[in-house]
């Protein structure tokens, strides 16, 4: 049986829907909200081909696009989900009418800004979030407080704060003016809200937080709010390779 009349694994199937991703997936069959040919999905690995009907709350979920990748400049005050249990407003919900069902490579919370990576595949999503693509996160950062250079610096070292340990923050001051500063802060694989707590073990006040850059993705003149769709040809280009797969025993 060829893989185009086995069809793919239900899970990614629907994470390159943008429906959710594939571990959300996963945990959306098991809570039994996958139906195939109304057919309850017991397994992740039930296998989806061109004419299956699949089924997610009850409703039908069209069969994936071609990927796309969108640029968008995210202002402050909005969270990166589809729904909000607190009512605040969300990405998703200010995005233009015709835009198809979307989500997002990584997040930025709710008091952060700047660019954010939009997909209608949640293969892609999974792959440009691998930390094993060593691709830098780029950030504006507004500090109030007592710059101390040299502390800053030690940050590409790793650093303790709070008992939980960061990974190596490449940091340093752009500007000051009085207790104000601005810094460029770099990072290839951050926790929750790693550049304010890690400021905040250096004394410093996070007031403004802005990504400008993604790996090869840019900010570049988008204006808040704006959404720019990236030419499949530059997606292309720039896509990580898949992880090999070693087969019979491991690599030496």
């Amino acid at each position: 049986m060829t893989q185009e009349t086995r069809g793919e694994r239900i899970a990614k199937w629907l994470g390159r829907t943008g429906v959710a991703s594939r571990r959300d997936a996963e945990r959306m069959i098991e809570e039994g909200r996958v139906k195939l040919n109304n057919q309850p999905v017991t397994h992740p690995a039930t296998f989806v081909t061109s004419d299956d009907i699949v089924q997610v709350d009850g409703k039908i979920v069209d069969h994936p696009q071609r990927t796309r990748l969108w640029r968008y400049h995210k202002p402050d005050g909005l969270v990166t989900t589809h729904k909000d249990p607190e009512g605040r407003p969300t990405v998703f919900a200010s995005l233009p009418e015709g835009m198809p069902r979307v989500i997002s490579v990584g997040r930025l919370d709710l008091n952060s800004e700047g660019l954010l990576l939009l997909t209608n595949d949640g293969e892609l999503a999974r792959r440009l979030e691998l930390p094993n693509n060593g691709w830098l996160r780029r950030y504006r950062v507004r500090v109030f407080g007592v710059v101390d250079e040299a502390r800053l610096a030690s940050l590409a070292n790793g650093s303790v704060f709070d008992g939980v340990r960061y990974g190596p923050i490449e940091a340093g001051l752009d500007s000051r003016k009085g207790d104000n500063a601005w810094l460029t802060v770099s990072l290839r694989e951050g926790k929750n809200r790693e550049i304010r707590k890690v400021m905040m073990g250096l004394n410093l006040h996070v007031s403004r937080l802005i990504r400008t850059s993604y790996g090869p993705f840019q900010l570049g003149t988008l204006q808040r709010g704006e959404l720019e769709e990236v030419p499949g040809k530059i997606l292309r280009e720039q896509m990580p390779r898949a992880p090999e797969k070693t087969a019979g025993k491991k690599a030496r």
